[in-house]
């Protein structure tokens, strides 16, 4: 850069000395002029280049030099790490070898232990192949007793269901004969302690008539006061059309003469129940396939003793009412 100043600087001594020379002379002299000048500008430009350069450069230089500072750190610790590790697998090295040997005095010292080991392993493996065998075996048949157990759990459930019903179905009828007493006792209220007793047992209700209250002895024939007490029994059998009708009719021990139609105990029996039926039908809507005359002679006693007392007793007719059970019986029928 100093010797282009120089340069242009004897041009322009060169310029003013010759000053006189021709005029041809003068325009070789302009014309380097300008071209000295020209190049004097080119010049100064890559000389502002090259001056930004070694900026750069020199920038450059000292990033480098601090990264070559940080790399000669980083090599330094990582120097030092390294030889703290060697220094630690040395020690770990000569730590396996010592175990090593150890191991090897131990294994040459415990073969006979090894076999032995060795059988009883196996021994456990087989062992344990039987017991696996048998645990199959045992999953099986817990899994068939398990369907079994299903089985048994659903057919449980549908006799449980059935069992609720035939309970529903007994509590209904329990429900009826109640109400059917019931009935009985407040139509037949005037004549209760006056030779009729009304009973519920058995799931059943009885209507006891002593026999002085329905017929003359020995006779079959109703009477004025036992007609209207079997008029008020029968308006309240109206009413329930589930109820199976039984009169029985009972006599006592003593011998009948055997005059007329009535040969024993048993045709008093069996009249005087037939007597009644005759009656029920004659003043009610009751259907007479409801409706049993039966006739049980002196078979039945109330008490069997011999004393006039207990022969009044057991001379009676019984009007005995039972719930028909027939859903009861078709529920059974399906099981």
């Amino acid at each position: 850069m100093k010797n282009s100043i120089k340069y242009i600087t004897v041009l322009l001594i060169m310029s003013t000395f010759y000053s006189c020379v021709p005029q041809r002379k003068l325009e070789e002299e302009q014309a380097k002029r300008k071209s000295c000048e020209q190049e004097l500008t080119d010049l100064k430009m890559l000389n502002q280049k090259n001056e930004t350069k070694l900026n750069e450069l020199i920038k450059s230089l000292g990033d480098n030099k601090k990264r070559i500072a940080e790399l000669l750190s980083d090599t330094s610790t990582l120097g030092t790490n390294y030889r703290t590790f060697a220094a630690k697998y040395e020690k770990l090295n000569q730590i396996n070898e010592q175990l090593l040997d150890k191991y090897n005095r131990l294994l040459s010292g415990n073969i006979a232990d090894t076999k032995k080991l060795s059988c009883e392993l196996q021994t456990t493996q087989e062992k344990l192949l039987k017991h696996q065998d048998e645990l199959k075996m045992l999953e099986d048949q817990l899994s068939s007793q398990k369907k079994n157990l299903d089985g048994l759990t659903a057919e449980l459930k549908k006799r449980e269901a059935r069992v609720a019903e035939l309970e529903g179905i007994l509590k209904s009828k329990d429900d009826a004969v109640n109400e059917l007493k019931k009935k009985l006792t407040d139509a037949l209220f005037g004549f209760e302690g006056k030779g009729l007793t009304i009973t519920q047992k058995n799931g059943k209700v009885y209507v006891s008539m002593e026999e002085n209250l329905l017929f003359a002895s020995g006779s079959t024939t109703v009477e004025a006061k036992g007609v209207e007490a079997l008029k008020k029994v029968a308006k309240v059998l109206e009413q329930s059309s589930d109820i199976n009708i039984l009169i029985e009719g009972h006599t006592d021990d003593v011998p009948m003469a055997g005059k007329g139609e009535i040969k024993d105990n048993w045709d008093l029996s069996v009249m005087r129940a037939t007597s009644i039926v005759k009656i029920i039908t004659k003043n009610s809507s009751v259907n007479p396939k409801r409706l049993t005359a039966a006739g049980r002679g002196e078979y039945f006693p109330i008490d069997p003793e011999k004393t006039v007392d207990a022969h009044k007793k057991n001379r009676r007719t019984e009007i005995i009412l039972t719930p028909k059970l027939d859903e009861l019986f078709k529920v059974l029928e399906t099981n």
